[in-house]
């Protein structure tokens, strides 16, 4: 290098020679500035991959736990199938064999001077005290129906809703609608639920992913442009506005939402034609600081604390 520049200099070329130095200096810069981009490439890459296989791992271990709940459900089929549901069947109705026992004790003693004929009797005494039983038999199921009324002729308030605490561990566009997320949702199940969402103009993508939620579990699952919902994710809503519900910190998959003044356990399934839902909804509302209300019960996980929107204060829930 000295010798090329004391060429130059002989030549009375210095001006080009500082430019090559300046052009080489530069070189080195981009080819350093280059290596740094490869390399936050590669971690890039490194933790994208990270990303997919956690992914993957939480489907398959979904998958395990419906397997593991398939195969306890064929076990408890064949036990029933070897007899255990006969050996149970006594211990149901315990007052038959109270009603029948004096029976097989009682009958008068036959005459000493006709034994022949005293056998008759017993039978037909037998036969009505069959009959009284299966009258007092029927006579408890009627008291029993008429003690226990349908579920879905009680009142209707907001303690025949399922919710519950949920974590959404992924979420996609929907295949065939664009304003629908096809999400998987731990619901505290052997498996998750697949859950279908109009939150698209709402919530980016990447802010509906392994986030906690609150959701409806006891709707009837309903088909959605080709996908079968299998419950309903509970968010403040306005005409310009959505908001997941958050619940409180350290709730779980699978905690229930409960409401002081609103005891009760929830409908399995809530049937469409006595529009339960719709006549509790419009009473769910958040107040202005934000939380959960039903008729002002808080929205709440028993210890926890309550659920709240994140800004929404005085707006509906849906």
């Amino acid at each position: 290098m000295f010798l090329v520049r004391s060429l130059f200099k002989m030549s009375g070329h210095t001006p080009s020679l500082l430019r090559l130095e300046q052009k080489a200096v530069e070189a080195d810069q981009i080819i350093e500035y280059l290596k740094q981009q490869v390399q936050l490439l590669k971690e890039k890459a490194i933790v994208q991959a990270t990303s997919r296989e956690e992914k993957r791992l939480l489907v398959e271990n979904a998958k395990l736990k419906k397997d593991i709940e398939d195969l306890k459900r064929q076990l408890l089929e064949k036990e029933k199938a070897r007899g255990v549901k006969e050996l149970a069947v006594p211990a149901v109705e315990p007052s038959v064999q109270c009603v029948t026992k004096p029976t097989s004790t009682s009958p008068p003693a036959p005459p000493a001077s006709a034994p022949a004929p005293a056998t008759k009797p017993t039978p037909a005494k037998d036969n009505e005290a069959t009959k009284k039983n299966k009258s007092e038999k029927k006579g408890e199921k009627k008291e029993k129906k008429a003690a226990a009324p349908p579920q879905e002729d009680a009142k209707v308030d907001v303690s025949r809703l399922d919710l519950r605490v949920g974590r959404i561990i992924s979420a996609d566009k929907h295949p065939d609608a664009d304003s629908l997320y096809v999400e998987q949702v731990d619901v505290g199940e052997a498996a998750p639920r697949t859950v279908v969402s109009g939150l698209v103009k709402h919530v980016p993508l990447d802010q509906m992913q392994n986030r906690m939620a609150v959701l409806l579990c006891n709707l009837k699952p309903a088909k959605m442009r080709g996908v079968l919902s299998q419950a309903m994710v509970m968010c403040a809503s306005s005409p310009d506005k959505v908001e997941i519900l958050d619940p409180p910190s350290g709730a779980v998959p699978g905690d229930r939402i409960s409401f002081q003044g609103f005891p009760g356990e929830p409908d399995k399934e809530l049937n469409p034609k006595k529009k339960v839902w719709e006549q509790v909804q419009p009473d769910l509302r958040t107040d202005d600081q934000c939380i959960a209300t039903y008729k002002g019960a808080a929205f709440e996980v028993a210890g926890k604390g309550v659920c709240k929107a994140q800004t929404m204060s005085n707006s509906g829930i849906k």
